[in-house]
């Protein structure tokens, strides 16, 4: 068995212990670099991948190692930027060890609408199209989410059982739909002869108007009356629609008298629908009704990190948590801010960094007050900031003279630290190229402007610098 065979064969014992977020987030392009004399090197091909194994994961990395392997005392870390290579073959493509997962996934039957045949077969009809990235093993469970995670799991397992209807309800952005249409699709992997009908409640409504101008009410109710499966959206939109009101409460009890699994969402308890019928709110409530509550700071960081993963988006851990602690609302306001980062990454080529947060959550309003970073202060301390400070720091963190910086040494241990300092004088302290020029040394302008430009295209695929400039700009206070 080959190294890179023995590696896939210890992240396959290791997969059903750790979200697929986090697992393709950390773990893709990892490799075994060398077994010998029991000590196991696994090569990473970034920082951020080193913290997470090194930190997180290295117990359970140990230990499905060991099993596999009983001459192993001792598992090391190293991170190897070539791994991260688009041409690598080196490394593992995590991604391709949930293919035949995927391909299962795919299988589901997914049709444009409920049809009901006018042929031999009247009557027939077929599960709408769901969306289907929406899962329940890609719903980060927390400890305030796990009751309704449960339910949904519960009802996907067995449809039309104890849990008939499931009332979910909750404020906007926490997942609702989330988890409606993954009970759709959950079902339609694990019963694929059942007919599964979701629907908004503001399309139902439309649909009852429709109907009742083109005189074909007997259409419509076919298509809903005869599926396995009903899930509504946001049901509080039938409140003061008494038409539509009364005809989802035939479709309702038609169901529910025929074992029909019902799932509704709402943002509020039944209890709390004032503009809706009586005899509804009192079926909404005589299932299982659970309560979709914000998450917490454990499961905003988990939601980060899957984010991370989906959008293929390297975040510094740092700003993973400053994110967590400073967005509490919804998982629409978490994704909101990481969609911001990486328009603005990929937009500007700026790597972001906890101002870059600083100034996302403050431009979306999504937070009264900044913990962990004193706005002011920073500000102050950043107008403070000269060219040759960075300079400083930049030598410093590098290891090189300042004067080799301003200098005409063209090796490349220089050339990147000079190109890094001018990048970074330029784009943190607004300097014009004259002027930056002029502080290396007298150099030209176009100089300054090709090392911005290399160092912006680099910073794309280079994690290496990434992790450079991140820890010089926390130099910055930025």
């Amino acid at each position: 068995m080959t190294k890179k065979d023995f590696w896939i064969a210890v992240l396959n014992r290791l997969k059903p212990t750790i979200s697929r977020a986090h697992f393709v987030t950390w773990f893709n392009k990892s490799t075994i670099l060398s077994n010998e004399n029991g000590t196991v090197l696994v090569g990473v091909p970034s920082i951020f991948s080193f913290d997470w194994l090194a930190k997180k994961y290295d117990l359970k990395i140990s230990q499905a190692i060991k099993e596999l392997d009983k001459g192993v005392t001792k598992v090391v870390y190293e991170v190897h930027p070539r791994l991260s290579e688009l041409d690598s073959t080196e490394g593992v493509d995590v991604k391709a060890l949930f293919m035949n997962e995927d391909k299962k996934v795919r299988k589901v039957r997914n049709v444009a609408e409920v049809r009901v045949s006018s042929g031999p077969d009247r009557g027939y009809v077929e599960s709408q199209m769901l969306n289907g990235r929406y899962s329940l093993h890609s719903f980060v469970v927390g400890q305030e989410n796990r009751l309704p995670h449960a339910a949904c799991s519960a009802v996907s397992n067995h449809p039309g059982g104890i849990y008939n209807p499931l009332y979910i309800y909750g404020t906007v952005g926490l997942g609702k739909t989330h988890l409606l249409q993954s009970i759709g699709n959950e079902i339609l992997q694990a019963f694929p002869n059942k007919v599964v009908k979701y629907v908004t409640a503001e399309k139902f409504v439309t649909e009852v108007v429709e109907a009742i101008g083109s005189r074909n009410m007997k259409r419509f109710k076919d298509q809903y009356r005869k599926v396995d499966v009903f899930l509504v959206d946001d049901v509080q939109f039938f409140g003061r629609k008494n038409s539509s009101q009364q005809e989802f409460f035939h479709t309702f009890n038609e169901l529910y008298d025929s074992n029909k699994q019902i799932v509704l969402t709402s943002d509020r308890a039944p209890s709390d629908l004032d503009d809706l019928d009586d005899r509804l709110i009192s079926r909404f409530g005589m299932g299982m009704v659970v309560e979709l509550l914000p998450p917490e700071y454990e499961t905003r960081v988990a939601i980060l990190s899957q984010k991370c993963g989906e959008y293929q988006m390297i975040l510094d851990p740092k700003v993973v948590d400053f994110i967590a602690m400073n967005v509490c609302g919804s998982v629409r306001d978490l994704e909101g801010v990481l969609k911001q980062l990486m328009a603005e990454a990929q937009l500007a080529h700026r790597v972001p960094t906890i101002k870059t947060v600083v100034d996302v959550i403050r431009r979306l309003n999504k937070a009264q007050k900044i913990i962990g970073y004193d706005v002011e202060k920073k500000a102050k301390e950043f107008r403070t900031r000269t060219a040759e400070d960075v300079q400083d720091m930049v030598a410093n963190y590098y290891g090189v003279a300042v004067d080799a910086l301003t200098g005409g040494d063209r090796h490349k241990e220089i050339m990147v630290p000079r190109q890094i300092c001018m990048y970074l004088i330029k784009n943190e302290l607004n300097e014009s190229y004259e002027k930056i020029g002029l502080a290396f040394g007298g150099r030209n302008h176009t100089t300054v402007m090709h090392a911005c430009n290399k160092t912006s295209k680099a910073l794309v695929k280079d994690i290496k610098l990434v992790k450079d400039l991140n820890s010089i700009k926390r130099e910055m206070g930025l």
